[in-house]
């Protein structure tokens, strides 16, 4: 209904200002919508006056009047409605409600203007109170709740009214009554609760001065017109109540006497503390509306509330002492001189109590002198336990965050809210709307400025170090990291060496409130810049335990009992331990050069150095712990400032990191011994294949053969070895069979050929000998050669083998450059002269001689080819035929 109507407005108010679809409270016929400025995002109130809410229910004009009286009526209240609001225009005062926007009409004959923020008015609570209690609220006085808006958005409301708070509240009543009636000489003649209005701050002020007007003794100059007693007091039943005079809160002074003094308004004040604690919260008169209803009210003394009758308040909700007994007897009475003024109202002993002065010093805070201020702030810790909670969170935080412009009280004012935060049960909320936002303001916005330095902002900024406990409570992950760390960073990076220490010593309660990335890329990196730069003793140690933390580390170091040679907590456990907030990439590359980096061999920073060392033998490769940490280990144990204590303190994690490291790698061995184990159990005689480089060995290789194919003997390429390895075999050509044996006695051999009189090696030594592994595959480890090896590859013209052989035929490949020669047949030379007789055979023209070969084998001996064409002689078995036959094979191969 609301939004429509708003919808339907052309106005100033409605261009400028966003304002909430539906109405936070009611203050009479105008209902209350919270609203911003677009431009700066101001909070504010706004009201709106529909003509509609002017028109009868049923409809028709009543019984006094037609339609043009009606009309006549409606435009009075109209005018009456816009006075108001001017009034308030001229009408400047803490206790006054403030005007932000004039009144303006609207096309559709509505009004409307704005404020400042209000909460609601007190008859709004007061209402709200009833209905909480009607329906068996627990908690009382003390019950609050909360609405929720069309938006999903939750807005909290306190209903709280106790005892200070209705204190603070008839105070500032009375000081606001005073101002009218002493100095702007006006009487407000309709003071009720639908004329308090309760702003953001929890400071109640006068509004609804639609019936304002000079009173019979001012001397004040004014542009209101006094009003009319007759026209007000009766009643109109075409109109709402909301736009007429309220006879339950007026005083007999208007409606028996018919004058319009100023004390009439304090009246009105006593009926307004009576339905403060009345129940229902209404005000002890019941008229109806009526003037013969007030007369009647009035002509009983049972009726008129008094101190006999305890003020017709229920004996269920009994009166304070000093208000029933010395307050109210003064205000309801019925002879206009025995009433106390407005004056006389605040100087009442009513309010003499240390919470309400607290109240009227934070009022009066601003004028003020330094010293004493500084002497309020000393002592404000001591009561701040007794305000109300809401009080604490509505009057006196604000007031306090609106001093921090100065820098001299900036560090006892922070101190103060930090204690009114942590006793808050609601603490979250006001410290992320209203602390952070100034804590940015003081400390963020001129931190670029010169680099002077201020005693007081780094006063202020030790305090917040020392709460970052409750300042990590109370503000969630992005807003700490957008507000709160970039103040702990400044602290980091300033010169001041205890500020320095302060920041470091809250990295426990300031690392479960980040993000594993925000630690790593922003806060790590100045703590380690920082580490490395400075040159005192304490922040050294202090940053060796910081980075100790973010390894996993706990901070059970002593601060007040330290006396940094790193003993002092060794036999303390720290209860609480945090766990690793740095990636072991970061502590090998990082941390570690770090450590490198320390000159200093001061024991207190040896034996904090061995704390981080402790944590990086936890996350570090074994490896790396054996080639960077244990040296570096070393180095410090032996550092000559150490005593024997922290000595055997290093020695003892030298020895318990050089176990890690043994039964680690002794484990690795172990599984690469148990699975070659596991593959030589799997290998099938007499066929190995060896994926990696290709080599074969078939079964028709391990046995003896008739047939030699000469060109694969010479070329290289499929020889085999008795053993049956093919070590020749690059291009994974098949198996060659084996050469006939030769004989070993005087027989010249080639310079490669070797004897052995041992029998033949099993399959899994011979290939074990040549680095090939059980199971076939090859180890594709790489090592650093100790030497070169290139004069083993490269033949010199002095050995007659050395120029290559060159074959007639084309399909032979000339040999490869050999190995040195092995010990066995160092001493073989070539018989020549037997080797270049030819050779008898039929239609051959090639001849031995020609490719310089030895006599064939015997039955006594086989030759083969080695690695690079070496030739190596083992006990074969006798092959049929004996030489003769051997020698023809041979030949035939020619």
């Amino acid at each position: 209904m609301f939004s429509n109507a708003l919808k339907s407005f052309s106005s100033n108010i409605s261009a400028n200002y966003t304002i909430a679809p539906q109405p936070s409270s009611t203050s009479g016929p105008w209902r209350i919508f919270d609203a911003k400025r677009k431009n700066t995002g101001k909070a504010v109130s706004v009201f709106v006056f529909d003509k509609k809410t002017l028109e009868p229910q049923g409809g028709g004009l009543g019984g006094r009047g037609n339609a043009a009286s009606l009309k006549r009526a409606h435009e009075e209240v109209i005018d009456r409605l816009r006075r108001e609001a001017s009034s308030l225009a001229r009408l400047r005062h803490p206790s006054v409600l403030e005007l932000v926007e004039p009144v303006e009409e609207t096309r559709n004959g509505g009004l409307m203007f704005a404020t400042e923020h209000v909460t609601a008015s007190l008859a709004s609570l007061l209402h709200e109170k009833d209905e909480q209690e009607r329906a068996g609220g627990v908690g009382g006085r003390g019950s609050r709740y909360v609405v929720e808006e069309q938006d999903g958005t939750r807005r909290r409301r306190e209903l709280e009214i106790d005892e200070l708070e209705i204190q603070k509240g008839l105070l500032q009543l009375g000081k606001g009554l005073e101002f009218l009636h002493e100095s702007a000489g006006l009487v407000h003649a309709n003071l009720t609760p639908e004329a308090v209005l309760v702003n953001a701050k929890g400071d109640w002020k006068i509004a609804g001065l639609g019936f304002c007007g000079p009173h019979a003794s001012s001397t004040a100059a004014t542009s209101l017109a006094p009003i009319s007693l007759h026209e007000v007091l009766n009643h109109d039943p075409r109109l709402p109540k909301s736009v007429q005079l309220n006879l339950d809160y007026s005083s007999p002074d208007f409606v028996l006497d018919n004058q319009l003094v100023a004390s009439a308004d304090m009246f009105s004040l006593g009926l307004l503390v009576i339905a403060l604690y009345n129940s229902p919260h209404t005000s002890p008169l019941s008229t109806g509306g009526s003037l013969s209803g007030y007369k009647r009210t009035f002509a009983s003394s049972s009726t008129v509330p008094s101190q006999s009758n305890n003020f017709l308040v229920p004996s269920s909700n009994p009166l304070p002492p000093r208000l029933a007994s010395e307050l109210l007897p003064r205000l309801i009475t019925r002879r206009a001189a025995q009433r106390m003024s407005a004056r006389e109202f605040q100087e009442a002993s009513y309010f003499d109590n240390i919470l309400v002065s607290t109240i009227r010093f934070l009022d009066a805070l601003p004028a003020k002198t330094a010293n004493e201020k500084a002497q309020f702030m000393r002592g404000l810790p001591r009561i701040i336990s007794q305000f109300p909670r809401s009080v604490l969170e509505k009057k006196v935080l604000p007031a306090l965050l609106d001093e921090m412009k100065d820098k001299e009280l900036l560090a006892p004012i922070l101190a103060n809210v930090f204690v009114m935060v942590k006793i808050m049960p609601t603490g979250k909320r006001p410290f992320t709307e209203k602390v952070v936002p100034k804590l940015r303001e003081v400390f963020l916005a001129k931190s670029n400025a010169a680099n002077e330095r201020d005693t007081g902002r780094e006063a202020g900024l030790m305090v917040i170090l020392e709460n970052m406990q409750i300042a990590a409570e109370n503000c969630p992950g992005k807003e700490f990291r957008e507000d709160i760390l970039p103040i702990l960073e400044l602290a980091l990076e300033s010169p001041t060496h205890g500020l320095v220490d302060a920041a470091l010593g809250t990295l426990p309660h300031v690392l479960p409130v980040l993000d594993f990335s925000t630690i790593k890329n922003e806060l790590f990196p100045v703590i380690a810049t920082g580490f490395a730069k400075t040159s005192s003793l304490a922040i050294k140690v202090r940053g060796l335990e910081a980075i100790c933390v973010l390894c996993g580390g706990s901070n059970g170091a002593n601060v007040n009992n330290d006396d940094l040679n790193g003993l002092g907590d060794q036999e303390k456990k720290s209860s609480t331990s945090s766990s690793a907030m740095l990636d072991k990439f970061t502590v090998q590359e990082k941390v570690v050069p770090l450590l490198k980096g320390i000159k200093t061999k001061e024991p207190g920073v040896m034996m904090a150095a061995l704390k981080v060392f402790k944590k990086v033998g936890q996350v570090a490769d074994t490896d790396f712990l054996a080639m960077e940490v244990l040296p570096l280990l070393w180095a410090f144990s032996l550092g000559p400032l150490l005593d024997l204590q922290q000595f055997e303190v290093f020695m003892e994690l030298i020895r318990s990191l050089s176990g890690k490291i043994e039964r680690e790698h002794t484990r690795k061995l172990r599984e690469m011994s148990r699975e070659n184990a596991n593959a030589a159990l799997g290998v099938r005689h007499p066929g190995v294949s060896r994926t990696g480089s290709s080599v074969a060995f078939a079964s028709s290789g391990l046995q003896n053969s008739e047939d030699v194919d000469f060109a694969a003997l010479v070329s290289g390429r499929n020889a085999t070895k008795p053993g049956g390895e093919d070590l020749m075999n690059d291009w994974g050509a098949p198996t060659a069979q084996p050469a006939r044996p030769q004989p070993n006695n005087g027989v010249p051999t080639f310079a490669w050929q070797t004897t052995s009189s041992t029998a033949q090696p099993s399959l899994a030594s011979a290939m074990g000998s040549y680095g090939l592994q059980a199971n076939g595959q090859s180890s594709h480890r790489a090592i650093t050669p100790d030497q070169t090896l290139s004069s083993f590859a490269t033949l010199t013209p002095s050995m007659p083998w050395s120029q290559p052989l060159q074959p007639t035929s084309p399909s032979v490949i000339p040999l490869r450059p050999a190995q040195p020669l092995s010990a066995t047949g160092a001493g073989s030379q070539i018989n020549w002269a037997a080797a270049s007789k030819p050779v008898s055979v039929g239609q051959t023209a090639m001849s031995g001689r020609a490719f310089g070969l030895p006599p064939p084998p015997t039955n006594t001996q086989r030759v083969g080819v080695g690695v690079n064409g070496m030739m190596a002689g083992t006990q074969p078995q006798a092959q049929p035929g004996g030489p003769k036959k051997g020698l023809d094979q041979y030949e035939s191969l020619l």
